[in-house]
């Protein structure tokens, strides 16, 4: 059982996670976020679940074209509520559907897992079989861990943060890589009632959101998004990802999520390829990032990588400052060689060190002629 935080040990952790609510950008920026934080608001999927679904969506006569026509009509319903809601124009009833908007996402992440599609990679696997897809998971959820992370963006600390193992990617600088690559099955196997649970837990204690990271949450879609509706707890939820979904994915997802934290790496498909091993990643994660920002509040982070100043770090920052001019960025100088890197630091010789000073200064000096200014703590927004 975690303990409940206050106040003395948030300022202790993290000084700035207090004041930067003072700071009227990042609160207009992020209102959704903190209306739903501060329980002002209902987090999307409280209303998801208000959303009454015509059908039984678990019905074995409905084919996934069925459920996706649903899901379709039910879309425009919800987000007409959602905006509505957001401006102050309507408040949510108490009065719940049978099935509702949520039930018939959860039907279709079930038949997904099936034919596995849930990242890029397609890979088509029945994972309901005990089948392995690309990630190294079959329909199982490990939580490796589940804590109050006190190191992530001062608008989040203390994030309720819930580490899944499995990823799709294979970073080969990645610092998560016993989770993600090595050992996905640590930690605890978890069923949707009990991730419901952890999360109740997490926010009871004292956790401004459920921060879903890994690895990637993106393999466990099906029982984060099947635990939503066994939490009865407001709560902002987060999809902290590389952003390497489906459209499909992206869909179901979307009207879920209070606030995105993505990351956004590559510039190109080329460096994408060499360093963590995935394919068309730029056209797919730009693709997805904007989805994401018509569709909640966003933090995208960039990691400064040595000897890819020109190449990613100039093209992110421009694509971010054309495309999702609202978002805050982090733009992180935390790089250092790990895992395959610092195994074999000969043939990823570019990036067997940590980013220079002048590399780094050069990264802001980007950001700066794309228009973002420097905000305070780490965070910067385009003017």
């Amino acid at each position: 059982m975690l303990e409940p935080l206050d106040p003395i040990s948030i300022i202790y952790y993290r000084p700035d996670a207090l004041r930067v609510w003072t700071y009227p950008e990042i609160k207009e920026r992020l209102s959704w976020y903190y209306e739903v934080m501060k329980d002002l608001k209902p987090a999307k999927f409280i209303i998801a679940k208000h959303i009454e679904s015509p059908v039984n969506p678990y019905r074995k006569d409905l084919s996934i074209e069925d459920l996706w026509k649903i899901h379709r009509d039910l879309e425009k319903e919800f987000r007409k509520t959602w905006l509505s809601i957001k401006n102050g124009e309507q408040k949510l009833g108490s009065k719940r559907p049978e099935y509702s908007f949520l039930d018939v996402k959860i039907a279709i992440v079930k038949r997904m897992l099936r034919e596995c599609s849930f990242c890029e990679w397609r890979c088509r696997v029945d994972r309901t079989s005990g089948k392995k897809g690309v990630c190294r998971l079959d329909a199982t959820t490990y939580v490796d861990t589940y804590f109050h992370h006190m190191g992530e963006e001062a608008p989040l600390v203390p994030s309720g943060t819930i580490f899944y193992g499995g990823c799709n990617f294979r970073c080969v600088f990645c610092q998560n890589w016993t989770i993600s690559q090595a050992n996905p099955y640590a930690g605890i196997i978890v069923d949707a009632r009990k991730l419901a649970s952890i999360q109740e837990e997490l926010r009871r204690s004292g956790a401004r959101n459920i921060n879903h990271v890994g690895g990637d949450p993106t393999p466990n879609l099906h029982t984060i998004l099947e635990s939503l509706k066994y939490l009865e707890i407001n709560v902002p939820q987060l999809w902290n990802s590389n952003m390497y979904l489906t459209r499909e994915a992206m869909d179901l997802l979307k009207d879920v999520i209070d606030i995105w934290l993505p990351d956004f790496k590559y510039g190109n498909n080329k460096c994408a390829q060499r360093l963590s091993v995935i394919r068309n990643y730029y056209d797919i994660v730009t693709r997805n990032l904007k989805i994401a920002y018509e569709n909640g509040d966003m933090i995208i982070r960039h990691l400064v990588l040595p000897s890819h100043i020109e190449c990613c770090t100039k093209r992110v920052l421009e694509w971010i400052s054309k495309n999702t001019p609202r978002a805050i960025v982090n733009i992180m100088d935390q790089y250092r060689p790990d895992y395959l890197v610092l195994r074999m630091p000969k043939r990823f010789k570019e990036i067997a060190r940590r980013p220079s000073l002048t590399e780094l200064r050069n990264a802001y000096s980007y950001a700066r002629k794309y228009g973002f200014s420097k905000c305070p703590e780490e965070l910067c927004f385009k003017e």
